[in-house]
Order: structure tokens, then sequence, then C-alpha cells
């Protein structure tokens, strides 16, 4: 789980970056509902992560 809660985060970051147009070369690029969707995803697998590193111990 927190594996795929860092995988969340992670992609949410891309997403937030081409959103707002740093990473270019995709149809996301540049799109205000991927610079909404990013941090929002972020936020998702950080609480994740953090859920089940504490539920670990």
């Amino acid at each position: 789980m927190i594996g795929l809660g860092a995988l969340l985060g992670l992609m949410g970051a891309v997403w937030t970056l081409q959103g707002v147009g740093v990473l270019g070369g995709s149809v996301m690029s540049g799109e205000l509902t991927w610079a909404i969707i990013g941090p929002i995803v972020v936020i998702a697998g950080v609480a994740l992560a953090v859920w089940a590193a504490r539920r670990k111990t």
C-alpha cells in the first residue's frame, strides 16, 4: 500500500507538471483539467502512504 501511495503521488506530480505546461509533449500539456486533478491525486497518494505506514506499526 505504501508503494501504491508513492506511485499515485508520482503520477499526480507528473499530471500537475503537464497541466501547468512544465512537461510538454503530451495531450495533457497545458490543460487546466490536469493541473487540478494532479494535486488531488498527489494528496490522495500521500494520504494512502501515510495511512499504510501508520497501520503497519
